[in-house]
Order: structure tokens, then C-alpha cells, then sequence
């Protein structure tokens, strides 16, 4: 069955922030997919705001150059526009530097946004906001948000002055597909360390593949789902076992298998012997369950979630390979 168009006709100009990084790269096109395909596609219009033009932002009508951490910069840049997507944001130890982006440049971008009457924003967050687990299944702040690293903590932060502006605020878990050099890659450190599984793989967590995060992003951006003002976890409703996750990327020659299985304190330990650059907080996010009941997002916008984020893998792997040096990435 073919669904109704997205777009309505009047002209709509979205403002995309992050739009070359892992997740915008995806969202943007996406954005592309809905503009050629969809029979309105001339009414959308896409503003491209960041610090220097790129290749992946390509498919933008037009580029602002700004800076977040420069609130000046962010000046006009929402001018005439419908919808903003913030998905840009800091990931690093640097507390200055995360704070000045991820809390004072959100709080600058979403003055320019109401300033603007920009009528729709979505925010894209993170599920780190909550901390060392387990979380199983719990809604939306069901557990008192606890951010461990800078980078949560600052984007915690970020979400006040977006939710003040009326924002849909996204808390994506653990996000994979083409482009990731966070989950995959950080499995694969971990296992070479410890070289076993731990605990029979038997933690349950929240995964969500790029493109299908994309599609519900690009479905709020378009006016259907919530009111703003709210915040939603947005992985698969469906969570996957660290097992599950290990044999599919071994299946594809993403890992090297493993023979052995170990209990999460020995593999622990091995870690720490190896002196990988892995911590303890990063295993603990793969030996735990970390879940969040994310169901309610995908109703609200219509969006369905897919067949899951391991079917995304089909297609990833061959830049994961490549982007670990796996043999057979040529």
C-alpha cells in the first residue's frame, strides 16, 4: 500500500544542523528520497547551517555558514523557515567545548528558532542521558536521568532550552548502519580484549539502524506525531541481545568469532589487563541491559520502525569491513 504524501502542497523550508555528521548524513537523504519521490517534492526546501560546506550536504538548497559554539553566527540562520532539525551536537571529554555546542549553542539556535516562529523542531538527544544501567524497558525518565560522561551530561543540558522552545526531543540508544565508528567498532575492541563473549551474550539492548532513525526523523520533521514539548525514546521497539548483535557481525566477517565464553567480571578483568583504551563504563553498556520501551514514538508518528537493526547489517557491512580493515573489505 502507498503512503499518503508527507508533504502538503505550501512550501517547506526545514533548517538542518548536523547534517554531514553520521546521523544528518542519513536524515539528509532521506530528505532527498522524500523530495524525488514524493509528488510535492518541489515544495520542500532544505538550509544546510554548519561550519563548512560539504560533499554530504549536497543535496541542500542552500548553506549558512554558523558555528554553535559562536552564538552570533546562528544569526537569521532561521529566518523564513517551518521546521528545524538539531542533530548537531559535541562527543568528547572536553567539558568547555561540549558545553559551549551542546548547551549554550542549542540554547542560542533555539532562540533564533522562536524567534523566527519556527513552528516544528525535533532534537535529537541520546538515551546515555540515564547512565549505568540496567535499564529494562523503562519509559521515558521511568529511571532519574544519571549522565556519567561530559558528553551526556551536556546534552542532558541541551534538552531544557529545546523543550522550551517546543521541540520533540529524540533519545536514540545505540544507533548502527554505514557511517557508525562508535557501536560496531567499539564491540570489536571490546571482544579483542577480552577474547570471549561475556555472559552468554544474554544482555538485551536498545538498538536502532541509522536509516530507519531517519525515516522517523524525517517523518516528525514533516508535521505528522506528537505535539512538541516532549521527549521520546526513539531505538527498534524490539530489543536485541549482545549475542544476537555478535553472531550476525560475525556471520558477515565484521568480527572475529570467539570460542570462548567468560562471566562479565573475568572478561572485565581481561579488559582491564589488556589495556585497551576501552573502559569499564563503555563494557558495561554491552554486558548490561540497556533497554527503553521506544514503541510510543513510532505510533505517534506513523513511522514504521522496519524489520529491525540487524537487517540493516546486510548492507553495512561492507563499510564496516573497510573501516576496520577487515579481510575481504576490497
Amino acid at each position: 500500500m502507498t503512503e499518503p504524501s508527507l508533504l502538503r502542497g505550501a512550501p517547506l523550508r526545514v533548517v538542518i544542523t548536523g547534517a554531514t555528521g553520521f546521523i544528518g548524513t542519513a536524515v539528509m537523504s532521506e530528505l532527498a528520497r522524500v523530495r524525488d519521490e514524493e509528488p510535492d517534492s518541489a515544495s520542500l526546501h532544505l538550509r544546510v547551517v554548519g561550519r563548512v560546506a560539504s560533499e554530504a550536504a549536497g543535496s541542500a538548497d542552500e548553506w549558512v555558514r554558523a558555528d554553535l559554539s559562536d552564538p552570533g553566527s546562528l544569526r537569521e540562520c532561521c529566518a523564513g523557515a517551518d521546521v528545524l532539525l538539531h542533530l548537531a551536537s559535541v562527543i568528547g571529554s572536553d567539558e568547555r567545548q561540549c558545553a559551549a555546542v551542546n548547551i549554550e549553542g542549542t540554547a542560542a539556535l533555539m532562540a533564533q528558532a522562536r524567534r523566527a516562529g519556527v513552528g516544528r523542531i525535533v532534537h535529537l538527544s541520546t538515551a546515555a542521558v540515564y547512565g549505568r544501567g540496567p535499564h529494562r524497558g523503562i519509559p521515558v525518565d521511568g529511571v532519574a536521568p544519571a549522565p556519567v560522561s561530559v558528553t551526556s551530561r551536556t546534552r542532558l543540558a541541551g534538552e531544557g532550552p529545546a523543550l522550551a522552545a517546543g521541540a520533540v526531543v529524540l533519545r536514540p540508544s545505540l544507533v548502527i548502519g554505514a557511517g557508525d565508528r562508535w557501536v560496531v567498532p567499539g564491540l570489536a575492541r571490546l571482544m579483542e580484549a577480552t577474547g570471549a563473549m561475556w555472559g552468554g551474550g544474554r544482555a538485551l539492548l536498545s538498538l536502532v539502524a541509522v536509516g530507519d532513525l531517519a525515516r522517523l526523523i524525517v517523518r516528525l520533521a514533516l508535521g505528522q506525531g506528537p505535539d512538541g514539548g516532549s521527549v521520546w525514546h526513539a531505538s527498534h521497539p524490539e530489543p536485541v541481545r549482545t549475542g544476537a548483535l555478535v553472531r550476525a557481525l560475525t556471520g558477515r566477517g565484521v568480527l572475529s568469532p570467539v570460542d570462548r565464553d567468560l562471566s562479565e567480571a573475568e572478561c572485565l578483568e581481561r579488559l582491564v589487563a589488556s589495556g585497551s583504551r576501552m573502559s569499564p563504563r563503555q563494557f558495561w553498556m554491552l554486558a548490561q541491559d540497556h533497554w527503553y520501551d521506544s514503541a510510543g514514538i513510532w505510533e505517534a508518528a506513523g513511522c514504521p520502525p522496519g524489520p529491525g537493526p540487524l537487517a540493516c547489517l546486510d548492507g553495512a557491512a561492507v563499510w564496516y569491513r573497510e573501516y576496520m580493515g577487515r579481510p575481504g573489505s576490497g
